[in-house]
């Protein structure tokens, strides 16, 4: 049984409307007009993503980021997006990207494109291993393993089949917050009984930390 369920996905932005065109463009989701927060609207509540604004600047580099499928990283350029390592001089089956807000995202070009192009949110952690299975006991799913690799999936959290939650280990500590996070439903309560780390609360919604620090925030259950 669950602590909670899948909600959306948030982007802070200095500039919102630009990194929300952006971004829609590049997910496959469409904006919605009106002021900041924006929506990114997909096929379900649960493929959205909000871009919200912020004043202050990014601190380091993000412990969260977004992996997506492109057709070309010349494409991505052109909405904006810079280079960081490419693919060819890696080795790995992607390349390093930051957005136009210097966000990094890892880019996996494929010939053929799904409509909803984010395929992975990937956690950077000191121990991947404890914080996945942390967050697949919160969201009620098993911890997919890989042989040889310190790395750890949770598949099928949100109601895309593809999307899935990637825990991999950096040497680094956090700092600052991070300007990618997830929204979840569930109590309060039974998260911090877990191991959450109460942050602060708003009108609507409780900030929260996992136990190493990545900020999500609570809503109540859909009804309450």
């Amino acid at each position: 049984m669950s602590l909670a369920i899948w909600q959306d996905l948030c982007v802070d932005a200095r500039e919102p409307r630009r990194l929300a065109d952006f971004w829609a463009t590049v997910i496959g989701l469409t904006p919605r007009d009106g002021e900041p927060p924006i929506a990114l609207d997909g096929p379900t509540p649960g493929h959205r993503v909000w871009v919200n604004p912020v004043t202050h600047p990014r601190e380091s580099k993000s412990r969260v980021h977004l992996d997506v499928y492109a057709r070309a990283v010349s494409d991505l350029e052109a909405l904006g997006a810079t280079v960081v390592l490419p693919a060819e001089e890696s080795g790995f089956g992607w390349t390093v990207m930051r957005d136009p807000e210097g966000g990094e995202f890892c880019a996996f070009v494929r010939d053929e494109l799904p409509a909803y192009r984010l395929h992975g949110i990937v956690v950077d952690c000191a121990d991947p291993a404890s914080t996945a299975a942390w967050w697949g006991d919160v969201l009620g799913v098993p911890v997919t393993t890989h042989e040889g690799h310190d790395w750890h999936t949770l598949e099928r959290v949100t109601p895309d089949d593809v999307l899935t939650l990637d825990f991999v280990p950096v040497p680094e500590p956090k700092v600052g917050p991070n300007p990618v996070h997830w929204d979840v439903q569930g109590e309060v309560g039974a998260l911090l009984d877990a191991g959450a780390t109460r942050l602060w609360d708003t009108g609507r919604w409780t900030v929260l930390a996992d136990p190493e620090g990545n900020e999500f925030c609570v809503f109540p259950p859909a009804g309450h």
